[in-house]
């Protein structure tokens, strides 16, 4: 039975499916181990007070060295992406010419990344002369790949996810794995808490290295600082370090969204998007059926949820421990562990901030607080004693 929901999308083009889901699980991979690392028992940062003067300086003294498999595993995903262009692109040449590419043609086929029209019109030269019809100038298929083009971004191309794309998998390609380092996303003083994250003030995106001086106050003085450490990859041939999981959502999500169905459709996506994830691992008689089984969260969206449910878990500890009555930390702690991800987050999100300390969001908080106390004591009247 064929799935309906997705016949925008052509046989000749249902393993393109297979191909994201690869990338997707290898975006997961790097999301485990970064996990791993930055929920490390001792920390990713080393920090140091060292006097000067009248003021003490905060002193990065350490960090935690990155797996090497991190970046390794990062330029296998990119590369899985552009691969997925490039496949739909040459099967799609294949479909409209009606027979086999001879290996002259078959070698013009690629899907550029211009950043200015010129070097766009160039490309498109050199495939009139010698590319195969469907690649010359005027066809169906070069209106939808030039719709694609980053010069279309009038704002910085070179920030086009397909830029971005092109410049990392030619660096790992050619040069080296994907250049990965710690740098700190953000920090704050724990007596300034921010509403959201939003509010912080942006931090420059550099690589931390043992030495920085992170923050300086007077001697003496004890000052309570969260800071939220991230892995950044370089864009090649600049000074800018992203944060890496938001670089490959990004364009990931451009590429099976986007890029993947303009190509394939020549119209604006259609509905449903692609599967961020499926079955691969196993064989279908139904591919499409599969297919439409798959998930809609991203490895990145996933990294995001689990670091936030991590960060939310050693909160909850603290918070509902703290009423008259309740369990004890490490009950509380075997409580939200049994909790899936999605589960602690949602009982975070009852909680309310209030600057101005409404009586009635108060009130509201601490009925949220004794019903999640009274679940803590509930499942640890529910589990067995220890044998």
């Amino acid at each position: 039975m064929t799935d309906s929901t997705r016949d925008w999308l052509p046989e000749r083009h249902l393993w393109v499916a297979a191909t994201l889901s690869h990338a997707d699980e290898l975006i997961g991979q790097v999301s485990d181990l970064l996990f791993d690392y930055q929920t490390q028992p001792t920390g990713v940062i080393g920090l140091a007070e060292v006097p000067a003067g009248r003021i003490s300086r905060t002193v990065v003294d350490q960090v935690a060295p990155i797996p090497r498999r991190v970046p390794l595993l990062v330029a296998d995903a990119l590369v899985t992406l552009r691969a997925a262009l490039e496949h739909v692109l040459f099967a799609e040449v294949e479909f409209l010419d009606g027979s086999p590419l001879d290996e002259k043609a078959a070698k013009l086929i690629e899907m550029p990344a211009s950043d200015t029209y010129d070097t766009f019109a160039a490309w498109t030269r050199r495939r009139d002369k010698y590319g195969p019809p469907s690649l010359r100038a005027g066809s169906e298929l070069v209106r939808r790949i030039d719709g694609l083009q980053p010069f279309h971004r009038l704002n910085d191309p070179r920030l086009h996810p397909l830029a971005r794309l092109a410049l990392h998998t030619n660096h790992s390609k050619h040069r080296t794995p994907a250049i990965t380092a710690v740098r700190l996303a953000a920090m704050y003083l724990d007596d300034q808490r921010p509403r959201s994250a939003s509010d912080l003030p942006p931090r420059p995106e550099v690589p931390l290295r043992a030495g920085d001086v992170i923050a300086e106050t007077p001697i003496g003085t004890q000052v309570s600082t969260t800071l939220f450490p991230t892995i950044g990859i370089n864009r090649p041939g600049t000074d800018r370090w992203p944060a890496l999981m938001q670089e490959l959502d990004e364009i990931a999500s451009w590429v099976r969204t986007q890029a993947v169905p303009r190509l394939v459709t020549g119209a604006e996506p259609p509905e449903p998007a692609l599967p961020t994830r499926y079955a691969t691992a196993v064989g279908h008689e139904d591919e499409r059926q599969a297919i439409a089984a798959g998930l809609m969260t991203s490895a990145a969206d996933r990294h995001r949820q689990r670091l936030s449910a991590a960060s939310v878990r050693i909160d909850l500890v603290d918070i509902i421990g703290q009423p008259e009555g309740s369990p004890s930390a490490k009950q509380i702690a075997d409580w939200l562990t049994h909790l899936s991800d999605e589960e602690v987050l949602a009982r975070m999100s009852q909680l309310k901030q209030t600057e101005t300390y409404d009586p009635d969001v108060v009130l509201r908080n601490l009925e949220v607080l004794k019903g999640m106390r009274n679940e803590a004591l509930a499942f640890d009247d529910d589990e067995p004693p220890d044998r």
